[in-house]
């Protein structure tokens, strides 16, 4: 039948209605440019993992998957063999619940970007972003070696190497969006460099956890980045009713606001990541990106325990993460955390992300300092467009959401900060009120 759709044989013609039936683990279609196809085997070998895609099964898939891939003719072939038909000359391009208008309008504004080379990477910004943080790399050892060992080189090295980690995970993460390099293995192989051997982490780590956030942030079951709900913290007005409606307590929400700050922001590296990495990459035998992260252990302990011995070093390493974890966690969650948390709504593409994103008002500090990431609407919508050209599109993106009346949010650095604690305590007063309530 998908053969017989390219090869001129009168197409099988497809409704809404069926394409939503095949939606199970087992069973999966999606919709991409009105051609239906079955990714139901496939889901399992897409490189992207079979999460990501599966999240659209009985879903028009179109807007991800423009905004994944940077060859689309390319991947295109590699869907021709799925093919099962096309939707129906009477059925909308869109599910009937989504805006067909809005849906029309971000389209358009796409093919703005593109033909204006907003998606063209400047690759000597990335070059000077590696080399700032190559640079405080061998700072923070001449600091060391210099000055010698005492409290206060010590303190200055370990800020610096702090520093390194945190910039490092906003390069990588440039490289694992594809936004630095026109083809994708040369992304793959400098994205394995920066994240395995600057960092010590998997790539296919990263890849599985951030392409599925990306695809449905903020959706209850399909968003990774909110799992910790209602293990830890309870998210979300929504779900923190669902949750204390269902008499569900693992912790004492009412007060997530707090221990958020010894949980949260300290702990996720130090005390989480640093052993799931190890434990993801054996698990699913990725030996290469093993390989990359032992170099990165092997490179550091050589070149500080000389100056440092053993103890010191493992202090120090500590002291890094540790900083590393409450950079990262605090700017990452700004942007989430406070916005809409649900299960999915199978929203268009840019209705999703404007209620699951918000912005950090532009400064040198604030894109410096979040890698860009103040401007997690356009990143969002634009996921393969290099970070230096978020400030270009912004513009065009507010004045998209103005025409229909979403709501653009941009604030502030510390009011973000402090959205995300303002969030938390009014989601834990929520569950608390459901929870009690008769």
């Amino acid at each position: 039948m998908g053969a017989g759709t390219e090869s001129g044989v009168c197409p099988r013609l497809l409704t809404w209605e069926e394409v939503q039936r095949h939606s199970s683990r087992a069973d999966r279609w999606l919709v991409i440019h009105r051609k239906v196809y079955d990714i139901s085997q496939f889901s399992h070998r897409h490189p992207g993992g079979s999460r990501v895609i599966g999240h659209y099964a009985g879903q028009d898939a179109t807007d991800p998957f423009t905004a994944f891939h940077i060859n689309q003719s390319l991947v295109s072939k590699y869907l021709g063999s799925l093919l099962i038909g096309e939707l129906a000359p009477a059925e909308p391009s869109v599910e009937r619940w989504k805006s067909a208008s809005v849906t029309g309008d971000f389209r358009e504004l796409r093919a703005v970007v593109e033909s204006s080379d907003l998606l063209s990477p400047n690759k000597l910004f990335f070059a000077g972003m590696l080399a700032h943080i190559l640079l405080l790399d061998v700072t923070a050892w001449i600091t060391l070696w210099y000055f010698g060992t005492s409290y206060l080189p010590f303190l200055i090295s370990t800020l610096l190497l702090g520093t390194v980690q945190a910039q490092a995970g906003w390069l990588q993460h440039d490289f694992g969006h594809l936004s630095v390099f026109s083809k994708s293995k040369w992304n793959h192989l400098v994205h394995q460099f920066v994240i395995g051997h600057l960092k010590g982490a998997p790539a296919s780590w990263w890849n599985h956890m951030h392409f599925q956030h990306h695809a449905k942030p903020n959706c209850y079951h399909k968003d990774p980045d909110i799992n910790m709900h209602p293990l830890l913290f309870v998210l979300g007005k929504k779900l923190s009713v669902e949750v204390g409606k269902q008499k569900m307590r693992h912790m004492p929400y009412q007060h997530q606001h707090r221990y958020f700050f010894l949980i949260g922001p300290p702990a996720l590296l130090p005390l989480y990541f640093q052993w799931y990495i190890f434990y993801f990459a054996v698990q699913r035998k990725k030996w290469a990106d093993l390989a990359w992260m032992i170099s990165f252990y092997i490179r550091v302990s050589l070149t500080y325990i000389p100056l440092l011995g053993i103890q010191s070093f493992l202090v120090m390493f500590f002291l890094i993460r540790f900083i590393e974890s409450n950079w990262f966690v605090w700017v990452t969650q700004m942007n989430h955390i406070p916005m809409n948390i649900d299960h999915d709504q199978k929203e268009d593409w840019l209705t999703m992300q404007l209620h699951a994103t918000c912005n950090v008002h532009q400064s040198l500090f604030n894109d410096w300092f979040t890698g860009h990431l103040n401007f997690q609407i356009e990143h969002h919508l634009f996921p393969t467009m290099p970070r230096h050209n978020f400030h270009k599109v912004a513009p065009l993106v507010r004045s998209l959401c103005a025409k229909h009346g979403l709501d653009y949010q941009s604030k502030p650095l510390l009011m973000a900060f402090a959205d995300i604690v303002h969030s938390l305590k009014e989601s834990g007063e929520l569950w608390l009120d459901a929870y009690l309530h008769k």
